[in-house]
């Protein structure tokens, strides 16, 4: 198609912003003040406009809710640019809204397992924002292994957690189309090529944790020059993807030991698709997940395809209720893009006021 005149203009206005003004997104972080800090872990609560950092948490009917990332992403995902953050749109809404953040991951931290976030760094983080926010129990929404790792949690400890929100997070490694045809590889010698690997490595690099997310998208790589060139009129769509890149430079490592437990208990046996998964010395159940649980697939993820995504229906037999839906978007977009605004985050809006009705119902009943 021939440009108009109007998207010519809007093209060379965006051109400009991008090479002389330094970018189109605004990348600002929403105000928030630190309520907890720890080994991996501080604890954030997102400030509402006008609220100062050395006030305490405003009181609220709403339980909180605690957004819980995966390793080795940065906490962004949830905050990604003004206009298309998650954090925003829960605090816009009236929830109160904490964010938890590893931090970076260093060689030092190679011997840290999977069991170290579910038993101290998540608890822990619940442990605070529950303080702050003066509730008994903590709303968790995570994405991808975020969003594992917040059920292992809500499995392990059912009294603390009242509900549980998964974006992208997949429970069947079989059904991941990068993945399927990779496991008789990582079989070889069960599996221990790999592992002299990563232990070599003291886990994943975050260049090939970088790597990995791109292979996953690579029809979107290779076709972003002609993308970005068909699009440069749409100041919104450039904002997201300078979002996107400033996101995916952001990358860190795993650590060895967890890398290699994933590597092990969810690539190589699937373990999480029969509703289990041991970590050291003993088995988690998901059967001991009891809150109402929502999982949202992308419709075009690479990483977590719907079937990856939606078996967690059949593995939460004791929940109050399970939810699965499909949104527009990849990986990082059924989160955090530009469609998630009128889709993803609609029914999360949905499924928290569905909590936040059933909470007062009950407090009014206790009355």
């Amino acid at each position: 198609m021939i440009p108009t005149p109007d998207q010519l203009g809007a093209a060379a206005a965006n051109v400009f912003d991008r090479l002389v003004r330094g970018g189109l997104a605004d990348l600002r972080p929403l105000p928030s003040a630190i309520v907890d800090e720890g080994p991996q872990r501080t604890v954030r609560r997102y400030l509402r406009p006008g609220e100062e950092r050395g006030a305490g948490a405003p009181r609220s009917a709403r339980p909180p809710v605690l957004l819980v990332p995966p390793l080795a992403a940065p906490a962004t995902c949830f905050d990604l640019r003004r206009g298309c953050s998650v954090a925003e749109h829960l605090l816009a809404a009236g929830h109160p809204t904490y964010l938890l953040d590893y931090g970076a991951i260093a060689f030092g931290d190679r011997n840290l397992g999977i069991e170290h976030w579910i038993d101290d760094v998540i608890p822990r983080a619940i442990d605070a924002v529950t303080a702050d926010a003066g509730s008994e129990q903590v709303q968790l929404v995570g994405w991808c292994l975020g969003g594992i790792m917040a059920l292992l949690v809500a499995a392990d400890a059912p009294q603390r957690v009242q509900s549980v929100a998964l974006v992208a997070s997949p429970f069947d490694t079989s059904a991941v189309p990068l993945v399927a045809p990779l496991r008789p590889l990582v079989n070889i010698a069960g599996g221990s090529v790999g592992t002299l690997a990563y232990k070599a490595l003291g886990g994943a690099p975050a260049p090939l944790v970088r790597r990995a997310y791109q292979l996953a998208g690579f029809d979107k790589y290779v076709m972003k020059p002609f993308t970005l060139a068909t699009n440069l009129d749409d100041r919104d769509f450039l904002a997201q993807v300078e979002a996107v890149d400033r996101f995916m430079a952001g990358m860190l490592a795993y650590p060895g030991r967890t890398f290699g437990q994933i590597y092990h208990r969810m690539l190589r046996r699937n373990d999480l698709a029969e509703g289990r998964i041991r970590l050291g010395e003993r088995t988690i159940e998901l059967s001991g997940v009891t809150a109402p649980v929502l999982s949202i697939a992308g419709e075009g993820d690479g990483i977590a395809p719907q079937a990856a995504v939606h078996r967690v229906a059949e593995l939460l037999p004791n929940a109050a209720q399970v939810k699965t839906a499909t949104a527009p978007g990849g990986h990082l977009g059924v989160l955090t893009g530009r469609a998630a605004r009128r889709t993803t985050w609609r029914m999360l809006d949905d499924f928290l006021a569905a909590i936040d009705g059933r909470s007062r119902r009950h407090l009014r009943a206790v009355a």
